[in-house]
């Protein structure tokens, strides 16, 4: 990644003590793939306004003006210079409000992070912050106008930083409620079996570096093939076929997981029973290929002896 760049001076406020930082983007998009847009020639196309009373007609962008629709086809035109007196109401304070369990957040309100770093003479009062949290336990709440937009956000303490994160409002926030889902109680052997699956592959932490973009390491490799001249053919997965209102045996289906996961890759999979809906991952074929001659080199191998004394 590029070396950070700070995009904002601003001061954070911890009761009379004004603490100056820095604001850092703490994530990174350019990673992404973008496909352009082209003509069935291959040469680029470009996108031009036209006016909706004179499809004919194209816009420049510099006769374009902002407005608000404030009813049907009835607009309020605002002016660049309105417009920039708009985002100079912003604040470069960050107004903490109140400090709340650090764990008091649902991660569902969760919108843009930043990182935030001491500036100039603020380094103690800034490490002081950082400590008083860690030890207590909590975050910050505070308020923050940026950009002509007034935020709700969290500040919490991590052992090398402070992090910003931008809160979404509740009414940006869907109630799963709503969604009405049946609740059914599970039956004692299944929570069994699924606590003991839990378990099997639970992990203390989690390591970010263990993931990594396999669709986008797909279609680069599409895009290198397409430079070299290859066709590309559509990948078929069976599964995007099947019904999903079979009936599954899921006691059947968790203990198959459990031996799965249990007896390595060469213990066969149990089966599930007649009619159940058979769940299996198959988007890994390279994966699987790899482990083919070893099975069969395996089988190919004599018996010891002391096996067939028995």
């Amino acid at each position: 990644m590029p070396t950070p760049r700070s995009i904002a001076s601003l001061s954070l406020g911890f009761g009379l003590v004004s603490i100056p930082v820095r604001l850092y983007t703490a994530t990174e998009s350019s990673a992404a793939i973008h496909f352009n847009l082209l003509s069935k020639e291959g040469t680029r196309v470009k996108q031009q306004y036209v006016s909706a009373l004179n499809p004919k007609k194209v816009i420049p962008r510099a006769e374009m003006v902002k407005g608000y629709e404030f009813d049907t086809d009835r607009f309020v035109i605002f002016q660049p210079d309105e417009l920039k007196a708009l985002e100079d109401g912003a604040s470069h304070l960050i107004d903490i409000v109140a400090f709340i369990p650090a764990d008091a957040v649902d991660p569902i309100y969760y919108d843009k992070p930043y990182f935030l770093a001491p500036d100039k003479r603020g380094g103690k009062p800034y490490n002081l912050l950082k400590k008083a949290m860690l030890t207590s336990g909590r975050c910050a709440l505070a308020k923050w106008a940026w950009k002509s937009k007034q935020y709700v956000v969290q500040v919490r303490a991590q052992e090398d930083g402070l992090v910003l994160q931008q809160l979404l409002y509740a009414q940006e926030v869907r109630s799963i409620q709503d969604l009405g889902i049946e609740k059914l109680e599970p039956s004692a052997a299944e929570l069994k079996l699924a606590l003991q699956l839990i378990d099997q592959i639970s992990q203390d932490s989690y390591d970010p570096t263990m993931f990594e973009d396999e669709e986008q390491k797909r279609i680069l490799a599409a895009i290198d093939a397409k430079i070299a001249g290859q066709e590309i053919v559509a990948t078929e997965h069976p599964e995007d076929g099947e019904s999903s209102g079979q009936v599954i045996d899921l006691t059947q289906m968790l203990m198959a997981s459990l031996d799965r996961k249990g007896g390595g890759a060469h213990k066969p999979r149990t089966m599930p029973a007649k009619g159940s809906q058979v769940v299996t991952p198959i988007r890994k074929p390279i994966a699987k290929a790899k482990r083919a001659p070893k099975a069969a080199a395996k089988a190919a191998a004599p018996v010891p002896r002391t096996r067939m004394k028995k």
